[in-house]
């Protein structure tokens, strides 16, 4: 289960917190635009936009989570169990697989006016990526600083929603996410007025009480509240460590710790492996893992972009504690030495 969110300051921000189980050896991995994308169903793709994003360390093939191309849109997968359907092949269709839909779609979209045309003749189809790894059902999130959708492939179609909300969770389906933000319109982040009676004297004894009623539990709707509430309702400056630093603050309102979300085999629960935040104008990508919070960045525009390999950068994913004490003695004998 998984969070997606952008938010937009002086540039526009995009990523997610990644919540599973088991990790795959996430690493980020840039795609240089003259890496030969190889499709199952579709032409092979020599030259595209570059991508950088975050991917399943399986193979040299890049199994983007999320991404960003160097026009600015940005993409997240989520999981949409239950509801994600995959067809058949059809002649008259675009037939792409779901873990190429992120790339078929960035390597040639510069903005989501162009992903619209492509999805307008796409058929998501039925096909493993391999007999050890099978497909996950899924749903997809996709923004550019101008506009977001959402992609789901249900019984009845491919379905494109606007997302005035700029948030994602998993299910139910969106439409019913939208809807069910209709029961929290009282929310507020002011103090509250007394409309429970005329008769009765009742006291704000507490900060936040706008917000009592706001869902605080680790479900998919009740995270799509919480996050929406909390990205519509977010402050910061504009400057980029500001931007930055808020948007993972508002994925940090929903993330999960481990040990609170188990799944079937008590061994094992559902935790945020890593959280990501895109300056989709900029063309960085900043992350944080579960046990290093310290944020990493990667500029996608310092790297060969022409050339035709995999760059790979590993997330991480140790803890970054930062000592302070030995640098005040440091200071302590330049300053002892310089003055006397």
């Amino acid at each position: 289960m998984c969070t997606a969110s952008e938010y937009l300051t002086a540039n526009h921000y995009f990523g997610r917190n990644f919540d599973y189980e088991i990790s795959y050896n996430e690493r980020v991995c840039i795609t240089p635009r003259n890496y030969e994308f190889k499709f199952r169903k579709i032409d092979d793709m020599k030259s595209h936009f570059a991508i950088i994003g975050i991917t399943a360390g399986i193979d040299e093939y890049p199994l983007y989570y999320d991404a960003m191309n160097e026009k600015g849109v940005a993409i997240a997968g989520l999981n949409f169990a239950g509801n994600a359907i995959y067809r058949e092949i059809e002649d008259d269709m675009v037939n792409v697989t779901p873990f190429e839909f992120i790339p078929y779609l960035l390597s040639q979209s510069e903005s989501i006016e162009d992903v619209k045309e492509l999805l307008l003749n796409l058929n998501l189809v039925n096909i493993n990526y391999s007999e050890s790894l099978p497909l996950s059902p899924l749903h997809w999130m996709i923004s550019d600083e101008n506009s977001s959708i959402i992609v789901e492939p249900l019984e009845d179609g491919l379905k494109v929603y606007d997302n005035p909300v700029g948030v994602l969770t998993n299910n139910p389906t969106f439409d019913m996410q939208l809807f069910n933000l209709n029961n929290y319109r009282n929310l507020s982040v002011k103090t509250p007025e007394n409309t429970f009676s005329k008769d009765l004297e009742l006291d704000t004894y507490s900060r936040g009480m706008g917000a009592i009623g706001l869902p605080g539990d680790l479900s998919s709707a009740s995270r799509f509240v919480k996050v929406a509430f909390t990205k519509e309702n977010s402050f910061s400056g504009e400057s980029e460590s500001e931007s930055v630093s808020q948007f993972f603050h508002i994925l940090a309102s929903v993330e999960q710790q481990k040990g609170l979300t188990f799944i079937d085999d008590p061994d094992l629960y559902e935790y945020t492996i890593y959280s990501s935040c895109y300056n989709t104008n900029k063309g960085i990508l900043y992350y944080k893992t579960y046990d290093n919070h310290q944020i990493t960045a990667v500029d996608l525009n310092k790297e060969n972009l022409d050339g035709d390999s995999l760059i790979i950068y590993p997330l991480i994913d140790e803890a970054q504690i930062n000592f302070v004490n030995w640098f005040q003695i440091f200071l302590f004998i330049v300053y002892f030495l310089y003055n006397f």
